[in-house]
């Protein structure tokens, strides 16, 4: 990238024709245990130019960005910044640097005001104290350039989550960066606001700043950038002028890899009556106006990209997260739920994304993680029968494969894949009429995960209905026969198997195409 001009002028402000890039990153490298997460990458970025970045989930390009801004150290390569060899040990290091880093998780001192998250580690002071002036020319001078209004004086935590995004935006800018990483910036903006966000890239290159945009969304990274670099597996399989590309260039670059073809095989479609009936349902800022059915003995996946609303429907319907309006039905009969518990009882279950946060009780034992969703079943007498439980959890660990020792064996001493076949056992329990399923195998090994596979088949050829997520392509498209992909908060396409797995992902990017 280095031969492209960038604004006309270096950042002293003289005259160029190629200039020196602000951030050079030659043949890095970053693993984590045995996942090569970025593999010989080499990247520059001139000052002053909007440089995209884009991948499917997992290609590598938020950790590459992470090594960018000092969050990882590179195992390999080396990393120049205005010329200068370094080697940043935190993201401190690396604003000392020049470099500020806008994450995709949203990371602010709730307590403190909208200002004082802005300027945090650049606070003006007057001797010992702040200097609560200066402070407030600076953060007018953000919010002019960005054209975002937020009361300064707002508690952060009273905020919705697409102002403190904003907030992130504009703490970013604060620190007067050689280069701006921004890694998803648009997640959870409207459409007017995305425009001021693109208004606020557009001045900070003009004025010299240099911004590194990782997007899913490809329409902005056509629209705002000059070059464009290609991420698939770790690597960085192209990179060049971003009017060289289109939508279906990039997406064709990004899945540039043979299809999984035990995965692409023609499947059964589900004929049985609708057992789960989801309409209009609405969450602002979030979900919106979402609607589709689930038959008995159907696996219904939800694909699409991190952060389009896979998992928010899924919460809304389990009663995990509120709603604004839409309504739930099974067989017919109402199924609205406002905490997991009532949705338990009108016959959903879920396994959620996080089993250790969310679904497992880590410090008790396999029978207590078993039966914890069924304890009135073994009240007595206000007593909890135990051996009716101890009984009834090595039936259940028998039906879904578990491998243990012993009933009353820690959770937390058993292997990922066993512990995920307790959150099955746990549904076994329960009997919903409808499972949910969140990311069921990731962080399993292969023998768990077909073993998983292997019982979502057999429950969904019971008679259940299955609401499957997965962030693995591969895997969505082997276990469902049909699915919805979900994008910016909205089902935008239906497929049936067979698929055509390019079809799909340019589905995950809002492109319209022929439904199968």
């Amino acid at each position: 990238m280095a031969e492209t001009a960038s604004s006309g002028h270096d950042r002293n402000g003289g005259a160029t024709g190629a200039p020196i890039p602000v951030v050079r990153a030659r043949n890095i490298v970053k693993s984590f245990g045995a996942t090569r997460a970025v593999r010989g990458v080499s990247l520059d970025i001139p000052a002053g130019s909007i440089v995209g970045l884009v991948g499917e989930n997992g290609a590598g390009k938020s950790t590459l960005a992470r090594v960018i801004a000092g969050v990882y150290p590179p195992d390999e390569g080396v990393l120049e910044i205005a010329g200068e060899a370094r080697h940043l040990r935190d993201p401190h290091e690396g604003l000392r640097a020049g470099v500020s880093l806008m994450a995709q998780e949203i990371a602010l001192v709730p307590g403190a005001t909208v200002e004082e998250n802005v300027l945090l580690g650049s606070l003006p002071r007057r001797g010992p104290l702040l200097d609560r002036k200066a402070m407030r020319r600076r953060y007018r001078d953000l919010a002019e350039l960005t054209q975002f209004d937020i009361d300064p004086d707002a508690r952060v935590s009273r905020l919705r989550v697409a102002d403190q995004q904003k907030v992130e935006i504009m703490r970013a800018l604060s620190h007067d960066a050689l280069l701006v990483v921004m890694d998803e910036p648009a997640a959870a903006l409207t459409a007017d606001e995305v425009e001021h966000l693109h208004h606020s890239i557009r001045e900070m290159s003009r004025r010299g700043t240099a911004v590194l945009l990782i997007s899913h969304f490809l329409e902005e990274v056509l629209e705002l950038t000059s070059r464009v670099g290609i991420m698939r597996d770790g690597e960085l399989v192209r990179e060049g002028p971003t009017s060289d590309e289109t939508v279906e260039t990039l997406v064709a670059a990004m899945v540039g890899r043979a299809l999984a073809t035990e995965y692409h095989e023609t499947k059964e479609q589900a004929t049985g009556p609708v057992c789960l009936s989801v309409r209009g349902l609405t969450r602002p800022g979030v979900l919106k106006d979402i609607s589709f059915d689930v038959r008995h003995g159907e696996i219904l996946g939800l694909a699409g990209l991190i952060g389009a609303g896979r998992t928010e429907i899924a919460r809304c319907i389990y009663g995990a997260d509120e709603r604004a309006a839409g309504d739930v039905t099974i067989d017919g009969a109402e199924a609205n739920a406002s905490h997991p518990a009532e949705a338990i009882a009108k016959g959903i279950f879920m396994v959620p994304e996080s089993r250790n946060e969310e679904g497992l009780i880590p410090g008790s034992s396999v029978v207590d993680n078993l039966t914890i969703s069924s304890l009135r079943k073994y009240s007595r007498g206000g007593w909890l029968d135990r051996s009716a439980m101890r009984a009834r959890a090595s039936e259940l660990a028998g039906e879904v494969d578990l491998r243990f020792q012993t009933v009353d064996q820690h959770v937390g001493t058993l292997s990922g894949g066993n512990q995920q076949k307790i959150l099955f056992g746990r549904a076994r329990e329960v009997a919903p009429k409808v499972l949910i399923v969140d990311e069921p195998t990731r962080g399993v090994d292969i023998a768990a995960k077909r073993a998983i596979h292997a019982r979502l088949a057999e429950l969904a050829a019971e008679g259940m209905a299955i609401l499957f997520i997965s962030s693995e392509i591969e895997e969505i498209l082997g276990v469902c026969s049909r699915l919805l992909v979900i994008h910016r908060g909205q089902v935008h396409a239906e497929f049936r198997a067979p698929y055509r797995q390019e079809d799909v992902i340019a589905a995950f990017f809002g492109q319209s195409v022929s439904a199968r």
